[in-house]
């Protein structure tokens, strides 16, 4: 193997000693700090290589903000050299490596650098370099923020805007929200935010704007603190006008009410302040006002004809008003909240009407009938007759003037008429006809035990 064999075999070498080193010999947890003023911070390093085998030579210095760099502190494994400016304000202890702040204060923001050289005993020449940079803040907590508003006093939807305000008496690199009932806002057409969230602007107040506002202050070292509580009240309205009434049958905006019922009206609206409320009847093309107030009673009785009606909601703050209109009709509902509405019975009551009075004129019908013709009784008086009468031979005159005497009585059964009358002869034949559609002549006797007796008395 050459020279230039052996040279390029040592280089790479090296290299891979320097690759495996800058992985494994130090490590910081966080390259970034937040520092509170007046605490202590500890840039921290862990060393992974054994300090009895190596020398290590390092310095620890800081930039500030603007620019400025300077050595805290230089060090080896057996000694240290402090900068004389910062010795009451670091500690260092060799061989560890690690740099405690006692106290900090505004002026130790910036950067800090480490820089290490270890040298090992057994490789005689090889130097390990080894560079960390540690960014650094200092923060002061952040105090309880206070609020304010501008106007103070209730402001109008639509007319006013509303500044909100938050401000804290400590505090770095504060960061603001807003709450609205424990809401986060953001930012919106109507809500303006300052830059670092300490102003709210509303432009222009709505009603949706009311409620209880706070703010939250943080920064990196201090977690949220809230503010107290401020009421936003604005008037607004009126909205959502509606009339109601417990009485009555609402159809739309027409009300019907039963003939002589007291009925009572309520007129109601979202607003802020309340309302105030003007009842005004409407008649013939002319106007007037009936009262005032959200309570309106009408009497049905004094109704001759459907009247219109108006209820007119007025904000003496807002100058805005609204109106709802409606019809009021007297007509018979009945007495139950079924009558109002039939969709659950079957039969309507004129339908019931009608039947009922069907079955009136039908049964005075049949009871005229039943007396006008007597057919009952008829038929029972033939079928009441003794077997002996039934069976009488036939007689062609009066053979016996006894057995015609007698009381003698005349049922009438329509049907055709043979002849207008019949003789007393004829009845003697009633068996031969009593099938037949004419006129019947029923006898009833009553003849005396003793014919003598009853001839001469």
């Amino acid at each position: 193997m050459g020279a230039t064999g052996k040279t390029a075999l040592c280089i790479c070498s090296v290299l891979f000693i320097l690759t495996e080193a800058s992985s494994e010999f130090i490590h910081m947890a966080s390259l970034f700090h937040h520092g509170i003023e007046g605490k202590p911070l500890l840039l921290s390093v862990e060393t992974h290589f054994p300090l009895d085998e190596v020398e290590i030579q390092g310095t620890w210095s800081h930039t500030r903000p603007s620019g400025v760099r300077a050595t805290l502190v230089t060090f080896t494994k057996q000694t240290s050299i402090t900068n004389m400016m910062h010795r009451n304000q670091l500690l260092f202890r060799e061989p560890n490596v690690s740099l405690l702040i006692r106290k900090l204060n505004q002026d130790d923001e910036g950067d800090y650098h480490l820089n290490l050289n270890i040298e090992f005993h057994n490789k005689t020449g090889l130097v390990i370099k080894e560079e960390r940079t540690v960014h650094v803040t200092v923060d002061v907590p952040v105090s309880v923020p206070v609020i304010g508003k501008s106007p103070s006093y209730a402001v109008v939807e639509d007319k006013a805007n509303v500044t909100w305000t938050c401000s804290v008496e400590t505090g770095t690199r504060v960061v603001f929200q807003w709450l609205r009932n424990n809401i986060s806002m953001d930012p919106t057409d109507r809500y303006h935010f300052s830059q670092d969230n300490s102003t709210l602007f509303i432009s222009p107040v709505k009603k949706e704007d009311k409620g209880t506002y706070c703010c939250v202050a943080s920064n990196p070292v201090s977690q949220g603190q809230h503010s107290g509580n401020m009421e936003l009240d604005v008037y607004y309205g009126p909205y959502n006008l509606e009339v109601n009434s417990g009485q009555g049958l609402r159809t739309g905006e027409v009300f019907t009410i039963n003939p002589g019922e007291l009925v009572f009206f309520e007129c109601q609206a979202d607003s802020n302040p309340p309302n105030s409320y003007v009842w005004i009847s409407k008649s013939r093309n002319a106007t007037q006002v009936i009262t005032k107030g959200p309570r309106l009673e009408v009497r049905s009785y004094r109704l001759a004809q459907a009247e219109e009606y108006l209820c007119r909601a007025f904000n003496n703050v807002t100058q805005k008003h609204d109106e709802a209109q409606f019809t009021l009709v007297v007509a018979s509902l009945g007495t139950g909240k079924e009558k109002h509405t039939q969709d659950g019975s079957p039969v309507s009551p004129l339908a019931a009407i009608t039947i009922c009075s069907l079955f009136i004129i039908g049964g005075m019908l049949l009871f005229f009938i039943r007396r006008a013709c007597h057919p009952k009784r008829v038929l029972m008086s033939i079928y009441k007759r003794p077997l002996s009468e039934q069976k009488r031979p036939h007689r062609s005159g009066h053979e016996d003037a006894t057995e015609d005497f007698g009381i003698y009585e005349f049922v009438s059964i329509p049907g055709k008429m043979e002849s207008a009358q019949a003789s007393c002869r004829s009845l003697a034949r009633l068996e031969s006809v009593q099938d037949m559609h004419t006129t019947i002549y029923d006898v009833i006797r009553h003849v005396p035990e003793t014919p003598n007796h009853s001839l001469l008395k």
